[in-house]
């Protein structure tokens, strides 16, 4: 940990994982799942040795307080309260976090319980942002707003982590949100394109006008979904939406440098409406770096970030993963894709995305 690192930061993180077969690694959906018996699983893990479960909310039909949800579709009764759910995966929640090593120590703890937990009922987590062979998904309305009840259709094929940052008192008491969320709809977008790792669907390769796309998950919810949530009940959190899932600690470790230097630097003068953001998302989902506004903002936040941050005493190698993808063109989703391309076999991609990757050495600052 930093110097200064945890003085009045705190961190979090959500992350959501689709499910597979443990031995075929068969994608798995609704209709191959129950909520009662990933919700026994789940209340079975030992909590023991985690920080206290401050901030997490008891969500129904949960019974439980704990850091795992089952997330899906809830059935509504027909008052609109959740009677049911039908799972699409299983959500990570960790506990709030004075640094973000705590965090991703936090994480690593909670994925191995989760994973052995898993593995009891044949079943394997996978990171992953969106369900490589399912579309679309129809249901009863759950939601009293018609816009609220197609977002929660539209999540049930995608998966994402959310980072949470709440920050100090005095930082916190300058934030002004209308200019947050103009700033991040300039910047977020070239941030996202070094995090693409989603170009599956429906068993293949996403295809978008003759071209192999990056990322479907950044595609469909671009048009729909928030980047960014203000939650200042709930001490000051604040929710960076636009990331894809990763199985490496490194990537989630860069996750909270970049909305970190978001959130501070002053001196990021770029602004934009919410529209252009939902256009240069669109381009991003597609052609990654190559998208028209990725490399000069993307570079303008990564030159400036170390800087800033190391000041206040956090560690910031791990985005020099970031500034190496954007120099070399080469994202997560070019992996994926040359890995498919070869084997021909989703599920050996499911495999690997399944094994969480420890932070390296060199970045962790040992």
């Amino acid at each position: 940990m930093g110097v200064r690192d945890g003085r009045g930061f705190r961190f979090g993180i959500e992350s959501e994982y689709l499910l597979a077969d443990a031995e075929t690694f068969r994608p798995l959906w609704h209709r191959d799942l129950s909520f009662e018996k990933l919700n026994a699983v789940l209340e079975s893990i030992d909590l023991a040795g985690l920080p206290p479960l401050d901030g997490l909310e008891l969500e129904q039909p949960h019974r439980k307080l704990m850091p795992f949800v089952v997330e899906g579709y809830h059935v509504p009764a027909p008052d609109l309260s959740p009677i049911d759910l039908w799972p699409k995966g299983i959500e990570i929640r960790t506990p709030v976090c004075e640094s973000i090593e705590e965090c991703l120590e936090c994480l690593a703890t909670l994925y191995g319980r989760l994973q052995a937990a898993l593995l009891n009922i044949g079943y394997q987590p996978v990171a992953l942002s969106h369900h490589p062979t399912e579309t679309h998904f129809e249901g009863p309305q759950n939601k009293r707003r018609y816009d609220y009840w197609q977002w929660a259709m539209e999540v049930m094929v995608t998966y994402g982590p959310d980072i949470n940052i709440s920050l100090p008192l005095d930082l916190r008491a300058r934030l002004d949100p209308a200019d947050l969320h103009a700033k991040v709809n300039y910047y977020a977008p070239a941030l996202t394109a070094l995090t693409l790792a989603s170009p599956f669907c429906v068993g293949d390769l996403w295809k978008i006008r003759g071209d192999t796309g990056k990322s479907l998950r950044t595609y469909r919810r671009s048009a729909i979904a928030p980047a960014i949530e203000i939650h200042m009940e709930e001490d000051g959190r604040l929710e960076f939406k636009l990331f894809e899932m990763t199985h490496r600690f490194d990537d989630f470790h860069g996750y909270f440098l970049l909305w970190l230097a978001l959130l501070l630097d002053d001196g990021l003068r770029g602004r934009a409406s919410n529209q252009t953001r939902i256009y240069d998302l669109g381009e991003v989902a597609r052609f990654g770096v190559e998208a028209e506004v990725v490399r000069a903002r993307a570079g303008e936040v990564l030159r400036r970030a170390p800087r800033l941050l190391a000041d206040l005493g956090f560690n910031v190698h791990p985005l020099e993963i970031f500034a190496r993808r954007l120099e070399l063109g080469s994202l997560p989703a070019d992996e994926l894709i040359e890995m498919f391309g070869s084997s021909g076999s989703m599920a050996e991609v499911l495999r690997y995305l399944s094994a969480l990757t420890p932070a390296s050495a060199w970045l962790a600052g040992v």
